[in-house]
């Protein structure tokens, strides 16, 4: 958690409705309330994401069985002026993320808070980081998730599940990894103006998922910065097609997989910089494995039918690896069905 943001709208202008301040221009904010009156312990479960799933270009995701946990125990300030927050990170960005309220999850957190008219406690954070940071598994919309259930839990009325979506949804810019982060399973998400929707899609029950991580990063931003501003019209509707048919294979028949994953909206468009991915993409597919970018890059996810195919894809992505002296972590992964998660604190 806590890593940089997707390419929305940024923690202050994510918040739905106008601002406390904006409300009577010139004026002063009003006071906001007193966050607790008596201390509050919880862990957060938030699971990786895969977004795109190959044609379902910024609109298609789903939630794997690969959790960031996060320790919260947030009690009443001892300062009435600012909170007292401190952040530890085990795991992944345990070198290089911030360990006070410039945290940005921490930020959203007040932001939200704030938004609602109740000031934020002093708060400790403790995140043992599982999920990979950039390489395509949704690290970002993890983050998000992570702070938008925090606030909703540290609120008195907690927020709706319309603001749980339209919040992150905006924070991350698109919604195809930040849903599956909030809700779990496979998504179809969608942009209508200033809003966002989603409706849930159920998988088959033949479906895997297997994962393959590389050992090197790559950025979302410089990852959408090679994509075409224009495509032709044929592309377009080429993806179209692959599109319905993706959503017809993840629920009624997994043997249309292979078919329903071809792309021609950003998968070739970004193979410079991503040569080894799509190399094992092509291995993968060339071999009958339904196998994609995962989101921006550079893992990559394989949709199996049935657990014989599953098998198979990481022997492939292994024998790959050792031919190629490329370093990939294979690992069958099931669908995590359910997305950012609140448990009893252990004591």
């Amino acid at each position: 958690m806590g890593i940089t943001l997707g390419q929305g709208f940024g923690a202050a202008e994510a918040l739905t409705g106008e601002s406390r301040s904006a409300q009577h221009p010139g004026s002063p904010a009003a006071p906001l309330t007193a966050p607790l009156t008596a201390p509050r312990s919880f862990r957060l479960r938030v699971p990786a994401t895969s977004a795109n799933l190959g044609p379902g270009y910024d609109c298609m995701g789903l939630a794997l069985d690969l959790h960031d946990i996060i320790d919260v125990v947030a009690t009443p300030r001892r300062d009435g002026d600012r909170p007292q927050v401190t952040v530890s990170v085990e795991g992944e960005g345990a070198a290089t993320l911030p360990r006070d309220a410039t945290h940005l999850v921490v930020s959203l957190i007040e932001r939200i808070m704030a938004r609602h008219g109740v000031g934020m406690p002093d708060l400790e954070v403790r995140a043992h980081n599982h999920i990979p940071h950039s390489r395509g598994l949704g690290s970002s919309a993890a983050a998000v998730a992570s702070a938008v259930i925090i606030a909703d839990e540290l609120l008195p009325d907690g927020l709706t599940d319309e603001e749980k979506l339209q919040i992150g949804s905006r924070v991350e810019g698109h919604p195809d990894n930040y849903v599956p982060a909030l809700r779990g399973g496979v998504a179809l998400s969608w942009q209508e103006g200033d809003r966002f929707h989603t409706v849930p899609l159920i998988p088959h029950e033949e479906l895997r998922t297997v994962l393959a991580v590389p050992d090197v990063e790559q950025s979302t931003a410089e990852a959408r910065g090679v994509l075409p501003e224009v495509v032709l019209h044929a592309d377009a509707a080429a993806n179209s097609a692959r599109t319905g048919l993706l959503v017809h294979a993840l629920t009624s028949a997994p043997e249309l997989l292979l078919a329903a994953t071809c792309d021609r909206l950003h998968q070739e468009q970004r193979r410079a910089a991503l040569a080894p991915s799509m190399a094992l993409v092509d291995s993968l597919r060339e071999a009958g494995h339904a196998a994609v970018i995962s989101g921006a890059g550079p893992s990559v996810l394989v949709l199996a039918a049935g657990d014989s195919a599953a098998r198979a894809a990481r022997s492939h992505i292994a024998d790959h690896a050792a031919r190629t002296d490329d370093m990939w972590t294979p690992a069958i992964l099931p669908i995590s069905r359910a997305g950012a998660t609140v448990e009893e604190y252990p004591r």
